[in-house]
């Protein structure tokens, strides 16, 4: 399964089904990875990285070859992870910043250099999130 091909299959899902069990399953035996927004402050991932990232009103995930970074220092601050963080491929989730009417927003977005593919997600016939689905090999590159 490639990236775009995971990503027309999940288009035009509802917000709380966007990937079932056996297409998560698929995604990780192909190394592909769903981005999607869920609640106000989460950014999910499903397949090749199963995580869910805190984003109150957005955030950033970030990742280096061998996929999500985590800070493994007791100080929030790390200054060698912060480092670490200034070389990493970033993955931003904006919290409605994408306009579809003058009183209309799409409560997720996302912004990345990765290589990706992008799927909508639906809540009561509007969308609601604009999700990605990159390949975990992308970040070897």
């Amino acid at each position: 399964m490639t990236k775009e091909e995971l990503a027309a299959l999940l288009d035009g899902r509802e917000h709380r089904d966007e990937i079932f069990k056996d297409e998560e399953k698929a995604a990780k035996e192909s190394g592909l990875v769903v981005v999607f927004g869920a609640s106000d402050d989460l950014m999910e991932l499903r397949g090749a990285i199963r995580d869910e990232i805190g984003c109150y009103e957005g955030g950033t995930a970030c990742f280096d070859e061998n996929g999500l970074l985590e800070n493994e220092c007791e100080n929030e601050d790390c200054p060698h992870f912060e480092k670490i963080k200034e070389k990493a491929k970033k993955i931003e989730a904006l919290w409605c910043a994408k306009e579809v009417t003058e009183d209309n927003y799409i409560s997720w977005t996302y912004e990345t250099d990765i290589p990706h593919s992008t799927f909508k997600i639906m809540e009561d016939e509007e969308i609601y999130c604009i999700g990605i689905v990159f390949s975990i090999y992308d970040l070897k590159k």
